[in-house]
């Protein structure tokens, strides 16, 4: 699942990932970020922390354990940044760095499904 504040983001983040996922939805709110993820069975989501504020990522980390959350910022925002990982963010890139993107979803979505197994 991605929700990116810019479309043009959001479409390349998509092709990014969809090489390595099964299936790769866009979103435009956190209301329909929270639906598809129960629909779809998420694993992944990438999240633009310019959509979702600390206080809804904390949120969406305890209503979904099991899906690996990583969040993007336009800025090299160290405060932001380490407030998102301290939020419960696998990591935290800059949305044109798709390749940093998929290294950290397809990493952590391995190690939740190890651990699930």
């Amino acid at each position: 699942m991605v929700l990116q504040s810019n479309p043009l983001a959001a479409q390349t983040v998509v092709s990014a990932l969809g090489g390595s996922f099964y299936s790769v939805r866009v979103v435009r709110t956190l209301d329909e970020l929270r639906a598809g993820i129960i629909r779809h069975r998420a694993e992944v989501v990438v999240l633009d922390m310019e959509v979702a504020s600390i206080k809804a990522l904390q949120r969406l980390c305890r209503e979904f354990p099991h899906v690996t959350m990583v969040c993007t910022h336009r800025l090299a925002d160290e405060e932001i940044w380490t407030s998102a990982l301290n939020a419960g963010a696998a990591d935290v890139c800059a949305p044109s760095d798709t390749t940093a993107i998929l290294q950290a979803a397809l990493r952590s979505s391995a190690a939740l499904r190890k651990a699930a197994a």
